[in-house]
C-alpha cells in the first residue's frame, strides 16, 4: 500500500517535516536530491519555489512543479524518523 501524506511542511536548509496518514513524522532531506538530480537544482536558484510545495490530490506524491516531484514511498523509507517520548503522570 502506498503511504498517504497527511502533512508537509518545508523547513530551513531544504528539508521537509512529513507527517502521514498512519502517524509517521519525518523529516525528509531535499538538499541529497538537489545535488544529485539536475531538475531540483531549480529549487535553488528560483526563489520561493522550495516554500510552495503541495500534495497531489491522491496524497501519495508531493510537487513543486511540472518537472520537480517526490513520491510519498520514497520519503516513507528514507525520511529520518521523528520520536516523540510519551511520559506517564
Amino acid at each position: 500500500m502506498i503511504p498517504r501524506i497527511k502533512d508537509i511542511q518545508p523547513l530551513e536548509n531544504y528539508k521537509l517535516f512529513v507527517r502521514f496518514d498512519e502517524g509517521k513524522e519525518v523529516v525528509y532531506d531535499v538538499g541529497e536530491d538537489i545535488s544529485s538530480i539536475k531538475a531540483f537544482e531549480d529549487l535553488k536558484v528560483i526563489p520561493g519555489l522550495f516554500e510552495n510545495v503541495s500534495l497531489d490530490s491522491s496524497r501519495t506524491c508531493i510537487i513543486w512543479n511540472e518537472r520537480i516531484d517526490l513520491p510519498s514511498d520514497t520519503i516513507f523509507e528514507y525520511g529520518t524518523p521523528i520520536f516523540t517520548t510519551v511520559t506517564k503522570q
